[in-house]
């Protein structure tokens, strides 16, 4: 997969693309990403990215004209002078995605759905915004990845990215890794241990040690189950679940209402 970021601060990035399972999916040729400096794109002698807005208000707003100038490089179109007339919707384009608190919000299943695509493009807002002529004719979606506000889009491209990354082919090394993630089923993950079996007293579950495969698999969906029950019930509405899962939070619910 190669993705692409465009960003007025290129810098923030190789810190955390530089390590761990990013680097080893680099690495492994899995995953390309691309940084793209907004500023460069921008025309003059000062480069100017952003203006303030029409009608006056505080902040400053990245220019349409840089950002489609910055896309259309990137993605090897010819600029005619035509940009609004759709041209994010151009034959074969990746997905261009701006990346802003009104956005749709970034689940796991929105990380499985892009990991289905050849190539991404992130759009990195900062400021008050970006011109609206950006979201309405160049941008094909728009995410948000939390109910709050952040300084610009790069936080947010690094956690698309991350998500996206653990999805593709081999990079988590054990088959179906990505698969037992919390939120990767619908529900949230339970708990795991390690040595040593005893520590200050507390025990690590027996059955966790029985080497029963089938009792570990019963006992870690129950445990999801009960984690997500208690954490975060509203999963359970949409999540798949199977009669035995109905029938152990039945058994929850029952045991909560006794006590």
């Amino acid at each position: 997969m190669r993705i692409d970021v465009l960003t007025l601060f290129p810098g923030m990035f190789p810190g955390y693309l530089n390590e761990s399972i990013l680097k080893k999916a680099q690495e492994l040729g899995q995953l390309e990403v691309h940084l793209h400096n907004i500023r460069d794109y921008a025309r003059g002698k000062h480069r100017v990215t952003d203006e303030p807005p029409f009608g006056g208000g505080g902040g400053m707003v990245l220019k349409a004209d840089v950002l489609f100038a910055a896309v259309e490089a990137v993605l090897g179109w010819a600029a005619d002078g035509k940009e609004q007339e759709g041209a994010g919707d151009r034959e074969g384009a990746p997905p261009l995605i701006l990346l802003s608190p009104q956005g749709r919000p970034f689940t796991q299943r929105v990380a499985q759905e892009l990991a289905q695509h050849p190539r991404l493009l992130l759009i990195c807002g900062r400021y008050e915004g970006v011109d609206e002529r950006v979201r309405q004719h160049l941008a094909t979606d728009e995410i948000s990845i939390g109910d709050y506000v952040l300084t610009g889009g790069e936080l947010a491209a690094l956690v698309i990215i991350d998500a996206v990354t653990r999805l593709l082919p081999g990079v988590l090394g054990a088959e179906g890794a990505a698969e037992t993630d919390s939120h990767a089923s619908g529900l949230l993950e339970g708990p795991h241990y390690t040595k040593p079996a005893d520590f200050r007293g507390w025990q690590v579950p027996a059955v966790l040690r029985s080497g029963h495969a089938a009792q570990i698999a019963r006992w870690r969906r129950q445990e999801s189950l009960r984690r997500t029950w208690q954490r975060r019930p509203d999963l359970l509405l949409t999540a798949p679940l199977t009669e035995e899962d109905r029938w152990f939070l039945a058994q929850l619910a029952a045991e909560a209402g006794e006590e």
